[in-house]
C-alpha cells in the first residue's frame, strides 16, 4: 500500500476524523482573534470576513461529527 492510500484511508478513521475535529476547533481561536480585532479598528468588512469564516468553521465541524455519528452506527460492537 502507498503512503498516499495510507493517508487518505486515516483520513476517513475514528482517528483522522477526531484530528480533523480538533485542528478545525482550534481554526476558533484565530476567529475569534480576527473579530475582536475587526471589532476594536471598527472594520465591518473584517468583521463579515470572520462571521463567514464562522459559519464555515461551524458547518466542518457539522460534517465531522455526522460523519463520526456514521462510523458509530456501523460499528457493530458499539451498539
Amino acid at each position: 500500500m502507498s503512503k498516499f492510500a495510507k493517508a487518505k484511508d486515516f483520513k476517513k478513521s475514528k482517528t483522522g476524523l477526531y484530528v480533523s475535529l480538533t485542528s478545525t476547533l482550534f481554526g476558533a481561536i484565530g476567529i475569534a482573534k480576527q473579530m475582536k480585532q475587526a471589532r476594536f479598528e471598527d472594520d465591518r468588512l473584517r468583521q463579515l470576513d470572520a462571521l463567514v469564516s464562522a459559519a464555515s468553521m461551524a458547518t466542518g465541524v457539522a460534517l465531522l461529527v455526522r460523519e463520526l455519528r456514521r462510523m458509530n452506527d456501523d460499528d457493530i460492537l458499539a451498539g
